[in-house]
C-alpha cells in the first residue's frame, strides 16, 4: 500500500510537470510567431522602401549616371555656398547696406576685391557701435536657402537628349556645418525613367570636405579675444600700418618668429592654432583721423610718412604732441590649402586710447525692397575670354543694394540665364564663377533685353621679390597690385603666391630693412575741445579733455630701403604660359635719419620695377 501511494504521488508530479512544459512550449511558439511576423512586416517595408527609392543605394545600373550627376550637382552647389560664406564673413545674403558719413566714413561692409564683406564690428555713420557676427545656425539657414534654389536648377538636359526622363520636385535642405566637413540632406522627389526601367528617390545626402566650421570657430575666438583685449587697437602706431599689420600672428605653429623681438607681433588667444591667420590693411581702404589742436602752426603741413605704404610711420615724428582719434579697417583671413574664411573689423583709437568694449547692436537680415520687385526680363550670357560658355552666379546691383538673381546654365551650347531683374538706371550685373574674377557689367534695366559678360580666368603664380637683382635676404617687402581700383596686397616672403587675371596693373613695392632711427620723446600737458562720443558729436557738441602726454624716445626698427612702381599690362598668354612672377626692385640704401625716409618714399614713386614672367 505504501508503494502504491508513492507511485500515485509521483505520477501526479510528472503530470504537473508535463502540463507546465506544454504550456511553456505553447508560449514559446506564440513568441516565435510574433517575431516572424515582425520580421516579415519589416521585410515588406524595406522592400517597398527600396523599390520606391527611399534608400538611394538600390539604383538600377542604367540610371546610375543620372543620379551620380544629381549628387555631383548638390555637391557643387554646396561648395559654391561654402565659398560665398567664407568670402563674405559667414554671409550668403549680406545685411542691408548701411552707408557711412563724413563724421565716420565706414559703411557696414568692407569693399575687398569687388565684393562687400560685412564687418563683424564697425561704427555707423552716426557714431553707434554695431556688431554683425552671424551665428553658425544662421549660416546653415542661409546655406539651406541657397541650396534649395540651386538644387532645383540642376540641368538634366544632357541626359534627356539621350532618352532619359527626369523630373524633380521642390527641395527641402538641411545642412550641418562641422569642423572639417559640411553634410547636406535633401528631401526632394526625383524620378528617373529610361524605357521600361524607372526609379524614384526622396531622400538624398552628400558630405563635402571643408574647414568652414573650424575657420568660423577660430574666427569667433580671434574676434572675441580682440573685444576682450583690444590687441589690434594697442599695436604701436609709430610703425607703418600697411607694413606692420600683415606681421601680426596668432599664437600657433604656422610660422617661425626668426627673432625673439618679433614676439611683439604674436597674440595669444588662449588656443594654439594650426591654420594660417593673416591680418591685412590697405591704404586704399577708408580711414578716419582727427587731431586736436589743429591751429597756430602746431601740425606740420608736410608730415613725413603720410605717403602710401608708410601709413603713420612719419606722422609719429610729431603726433604725440596731439590728441587724436583714429579708425581704420583690418581684414582677418584664416586659410589652409585652397580654402579661406575672412571677416573685417574696424579698429578704433579714441582720444589716444584703444576703444572700450561697448555694448553693440546686431542688425536683422532683411530682403531689400528693390529685390522684391523684379519686373524686367533679361537674358544674360556668360563666357570666358575664349568665348566658351561659363556657368556663373548672377547678382544685380543698383546703387548700394545687391540682389541675387540666379545662375547661368548650359542650354544649346550657351551659358544663359533668363530671369526678371529690378528696374534701375545704370545698375550693374555682377557675374561670379569659381576660377574667374567677378565681372561688373553696366546696364539699365528699364526695358527688356540681353547682356553678355566675359569673365577673366584667374591664374595662380609663384611670386619672387628681388632687390637690385639679388635676394632680399633678411629684408621683407609689401607688394600691391592695383587693377581698376581693385587692390591686392601681399607681405613677402610670408606670402609667396599671387592670383592674377589679365589687365592693366599698377604694381608698387616697398622693401623694408632693419633700422635704428631715433625719434626723440617729449612731455607735455594738453587740454583741448573734442567732439562728444556718439550722436551728440555729430551735432557739434564738444567737451574738454586734458592729457599728460609723456612719450619716451622711440626707435624706428623698420624703414624703406628699396622698391619702385611700374604700370604693366599683364596678358592672358603671359599668365597661361608662366608659373612664376619675379619683381625686381631698386635699392635705395638704408636710411640713417628721418630725412632719409622722405627721400626713399619719393623714390618708390619715381623708380621703376622690372616685371618678369617665367
Amino acid at each position: 500500500m505504501l508503494i502504491n501511494i508513492k507511485n500515485k504521488k509521483a505520477n501526479s508530479h510528472l503530470e504537473f510537470l508535463y502540463k507546465g512544459n506544454l504550456l511553456n512550449f505553447k508560449r514559446s511558439q506564440v513568441t516565435v510567431f510574433i517575431i516572424l511576423a515582425i520580421v516579415i512586416v519589416a521585410g515588406i517595408g524595406i522592400f517597398f522602401a527600396v523599390r520606391s527609392g527611399l534608400f538611394s543605394t538600390n539604383i538600377p545600373q542604367e540610371l546610375e549616371p543620372v543620379y551620380s550627376y544629381y549628387q555631383a550637382c548638390v555637391e557643387e552647389e554646396t561648395l559654391n555656398g561654402i565659398y560665398i560664406l567664407e568670402q563674405q564673413a559667414g554671409y550668403i545674403d549680406v545685411p542691408e547696406f548701411s552707408p557711412g558719413s563724413e563724421y565716420m566714413p565706414f559703411s557696414n561692409q568692407l569693399g575687398f576685391l569687388g565684393i562687400g564683406v560685412p564687418y563683424w564690428y564697425y561704427v555707423s555713420g552716426n557714431g553707434i557701435s554695431n556688431e554683425q557676427v552671424p551665428s553658425k545656425s544662421k549660416m546653415q539657414e542661409q546655406l539651406n536657402d541657397y541650396l534649395e534654389e540651386g538644387v532645383d536648377l540642376c540641368d538634366f538636359s544632357q541626359f534627356e537628349e539621350q532618352g532619359f526622363e527626369v523630373s524633380i520636385g521642390e527641395s527641402e535642405v538641411k545642412s550641418s556645418i562641422k569642423d572639417n566637413s559640411v553634410s547636406v540632406s535633401v528631401n526632394q522627389n526625383l524620378n528617373i525613367n529610361y524605357g521600361d526601367i524607372s526609379w524614384r528617390g526622396t531622400k538624398h545626402s552628400v558630405s563635402v570636405d571643408s574647414m568652414l566650421g573650424k575657420f568660423y570657430d577660430l574666427a569667433k575666438k580671434i574676434y572675441q579675444n580682440n573685444e576682450d583685449e583690444m590687441f589690434l587697437e594697442r599695436y604701436d602706431l609709430i610703425n607703418s600700418l600697411e607694413a606692420n599689420i600683415p606681421f601680426i600672428k596668432v599664437k600657433g605653429d604656422y610660422y617661425n618668429l626668426g627673432e625673439p623681438t618679433n614676439k611683439y607681433f604674436v597674440q595669444d588667444i588662449g588656443k594654439e592654432v594650426d591654420v594660417n591667420v593673416n591680418f591685412m590693411y590697405s591704404a586704399e581702404w577708408p580711414m578716419k583721423m582727427e587731431v586736436w589742436p589743429s591751429e597756430d602752426g602746431i601740425l606740420m603741413a608736410e608730415p613725413i610718412g603720410l605717403q602710401e605704404g608708410m601709413g603713420l610711420l612719419g606722422f609719429c615724428y610729431t603726433p604725440y604732441h596731439f590728441v587724436y582719434d583714429f579708425s581704420f579697417p583690418v581684414l582677418v583671413q584664416l586659410y589652409s590649402g585652397n580654402e579661406m574664411f575672412q571677416f573685417p573689423v574696424v579698429v578704433v583709437i579714441d582720444k589716444n586710447n584703444p576703444r572700450e568694449a561697448l555694448d553693440v547692436q546686431g542688425l536683422p537680415d532683411v530682403v531689400p525692397e528693390l529685390c522684391e520687385k523684379k519686373n524686367t526680363q533679361l537674358s544674360v550670357y556668360t563666357y570666358n575670354t575664349n568665348l566658351e560658355p561659363v556657368g556663373a552666379r548672377i547678382q544685380f546691383k543698383c546703387f548700394d543694394t545687391s540682389c541675387d538673381i540666379g545662375k547661368t546654365e548650359s542650354e544649346r551650347g550657351e551659358a544663359v540665364l533668363i530671369a526678371d531683374f529690378p528696374q534701375c538706371v545704370n545698375g550693374y550685373i555682377l557675374a561670379s564663377a569659381e576660377g574667374y574674377e567677378t565681372k561688373k557689367h553696366l546696364i539699365s534695366t528699364i526695358n527688356s533685353g540681353s547682356a553678355t559678360v566675359v569673365l577673366d580666368r584667374k591664374y595662380n603664380l609663384d611670386l619672387e621679390v628681388k632687390k637690385a637683382g639679388g635676394s632680399l635676404g633678411e629684408d621683407y617687402a609689401v607688394v600691391t597690385f592695383n587693377k581698376e581700383g581693385k587692390v591686392k596686397t601681399l607681405a613677402y616672403p610670408d606670402m609667396k603666391e599671387i592670383e592674377l587675371t589679365s589687365g592693366q596693373y599698377e604694381i608698387k613695392t616697398y622693401v623694408y630693412s632693419d633700422s635704428e632711427i631715433n625719434l626723440k620723446g617729449s612731455l607735455s600737458h594738453k587740454c583741448v575741445n573734442v567732439p562728444k562720443s556718439g550722436v551728440l558729436g555729430v551735432f557739434g557738441m564738444t567737451e574738454e579733455k586734458c592729457f599728460d602726454l609723456e612719450i619716451p624716445d622711440q626707435i624706428i626698427s623698420f624703414a624703406v630701403s628699396g622698391g619702385g612702381t611700374q604700370d604693366y599690362y599683364i596678358s592672358e598668354s603671359e599668365l597661361e604660359n608662366s608659373n612664376k612672377l619675379i619683381i625686381d626692385t631698386q635699392s635705395f640704401g638704408k636710411p640713417t635719419k628721418v630725412e632719409d625716409l622722405q627721400i626713399n618714399y619719393n623714390n618708390v614713386e619715381t623708380q621703376n620695377l622690372e616685371v618678369l614672367f617665367v
